[in-house]
């Protein structure tokens, strides 16, 4: 369903209650100001002809104080509410947002830079709330103070009045003809951000790399350009908010010219009296900056139609709907073929049953297609063939482990309550883990930064087994291992997993010794048997089978 942004405002039509009743008090209220202005004028003229008391004046300050506490009471409470409204319409988008890059295929997320999604998700979505927020504000304390001024001014007098406004609408073309700039140079300053986001992650990622190979210097030159880039894009896109407010006002101000001309002569006549000038002079001042205001609401509408354009594809309704993972006794694969788009087969016409249980090794050269295949599981990408299982029974383990910025119970839990001591043992770390200062609490670092390559492994394993589903999709667990804690961990999964399928990814063999069957991916072709007879049969594993020995000697 396509957004819309009306659903919204229906929201928050609790909070926007409170604001059109409190924003019609302040803004009808307004007018009170322009009114007692005149009277205190004309009581203070009155008062040096000997005309009224001291009291009388005494009397028209209390009201006017009285008045006008009571509108300015009504404008905090309109205000607070936009506020409100304008804080939960912002949540909304990102809880939006976030959901749907939660479900959304890998594959559509990974064709969107991270930065561009950061732009997106954070300043987009303020960008967007916010113009919801000044349009909500503006449509009283503009719209209807106009009115009420409006209605003020043609009391006193029609034809002034009518002269007087002449070059309000003069401004909001104006403000109209800008949006075509506004939109052009926004649009322009969320590009350059979205790179500035993406050069920001790139150094954080990789400022060790650049530091050993010197290309530190040659990194923050490439970051200053970009930053130089933003500098100019945000000037370019706050010049139409700087520049054009200001005009907007001097063109409406042109109506006191009228009014100052006929003004003069009414007071002169004795049309109108000292109050009633002084009351038309600031009810117009006031019409003016309101005027001006309006006018440059519009620039802000048109930024904010940028980012609601922007943001729109991300506020659709994802489907959430995950079924509950049951046990799933077999697997079925038929016919499984895939390639890239415009590139040749990776592998084609792949098929075997695995049962609960069973363990499937699969191995290869390399750039055979063994990671892609594991992923295929998941149905992020588009294949061939026939494939039995469905996604929420699958847990997958691949190359990049992700780990949390967390301790290592939440990076295992992922919030859950579960005890991990009995997985921490399964993965032989429970030990290491013990000798660590704040135990399951120490903390990781960015994505585990502050742990060797194989206690991340381990430490990923353990959340893969906590979660684990009726299908466990291992791409390379133990590449960082040696020899020994490789075969002790492998057999305490082999015991703990009885009841689950296995698909075990690895360019070392030392334990498909272990595996009901091995899947050898080579040149398109897949060969599937066992270790002992590709131990017979294939030149290609006994060449792989060596260089795990080899590896081993090393270790």
């Amino acid at each position: 369903m396509k957004p819309s942004i009306l659903y919204y405002f229906k929201k928050e039509w609790k909070s926007l209650t409170i604001v059109t009743i409190t924003g019609l008090i302040y803004n009808f209220g307004l007018i009170l100001g322009p009114y007692f202005e005149g009277k205190l004028t004309q009581s203070i003229y009155d008062y040096f002809q000997q005309s009224i008391s001291f009291q009388t004046i005494i009397k028209i300050v209390l009201l006017y104080l009285f008045s006008i506490s009571i509108v300015q009471i009504s404008r905090f409470y309109k205000r607070n509410y936009v506020r409100i409204f304008a804080n939960n319409t912002n949540k909304r988008f990102k809880q939006k947002i976030y959901q749907n890059i939660l479900y959304a295929p890998r594959l559509q997320i990974k064709q969107e830079q991270t930065g561009a999604l950061l732009t997106k998700a954070v300043i987009d979505a303020d960008d967007c709330s916010e113009g919801i927020r000044k349009f909500t504000t503006e449509l009283f304390d503009t719209c209807i103070a106009l009115i009420a001024y409006l209605c003020m001014l043609f009391h006193y007098d029609i034809k002034i009045t009518l002269l007087c406004i002449v070059c309000i609408p003069v401004s909001y073309l104006l403000a109209e003809k800008m949006k075509t700039l506004v939109q052009r140079t926004s649009e322009k300053q969320k590009q350059i951000t979205a790179a500035l986001n993406e050069t920001t992650l790139d150094l954080t990622s990789n400022a060790m790399m650049y530091r050993i190979y010197g290309c530190e210097e040659n990194r923050m030159h490439s970051y200053e350009n970009i930053l130089q880039k933003y500098e100019s894009a945000s000037i370019k896109a706050n010049i139409p908010f700087m520049a054009f407010p200001p005009l907007y006002f001097v063109i409406t101000l042109l109506g006191l010219f009228p009014i100052l001309y006929s003004g003069c002569h009414y007071v002169i006549q004795g049309t109108w009296n000292i109050a009633i000038f002084t009351t038309y002079v600031a009810c117009f001042l006031k019409l003016a900056t309101k005027s001006s205001k309006s006018a440059k609401l519009f620039n802000a509408v048109h930024k904010a139609q940028i980012s609601w354009k922007r943001l729109s594809p991300y506020l659709l309704d994802p489907d959430t709907s995950i079924p509950s993972p049951s046990i799933i006794p077999s697997l079925t694969v038929k016919d499984l073929s895939f390639h890239y788009p415009n590139a040749n087969d990776l592998f084609k016409h792949i098929s075997f049953t695995l049962q609960k249980g069973e363990i499937l090794g699969v191995c290869g050269k390399v750039a055979s297609g063994k990671s892609t295949f594991g992923k295929l599981f998941l149905q992020e990408m588009p294949y061939e063939g026939f494939i039995s299982i469905e996604k929420q029974n699958v847990t997958y383990l691949g190359h990049d482990l992700q780990l949390l910025n967390d301790t290592i119970e939440h990076n295992i839990t992922l919030g859950k309550d579960i005890d991990i001591l009995p997985y921490l043992k399964l993965v032989c770390i429970d030990q290491e883990v013990e000798q660590m200062e704040q135990g399951i609490h120490t903390m990781l670092g960015n994505g585990g930064i502050l742990l060797s390559k194989g206690q991340a492994q381990r430490i990923a394993l353990a959340r893969t087994l906590v979660h684990a589903s009726s299908l466990i999709i291992l791409d390379d667990p133990f590449s960082a291992l040696d020899i020994k804690t490789e075969q002790q961990v492998f057999h305490n999964i082999q015991s703990y997993c009885k009841d689950k399928m296995i698909i075990l990814i690895s360019h070392r063999l030392s334990i498909f010794q272990y595996a009901t069957k091995v899947l050898l991916l080579e040149d398109t072709r897949a060969t599937l048997s066992t270790h002992a007879d590709l131990c017979q049969t294939s030149s290609t594993y006994k060449t792989l089978l060596r260089g795990t020995h080899n590896d081993s000697q090393h270790m």
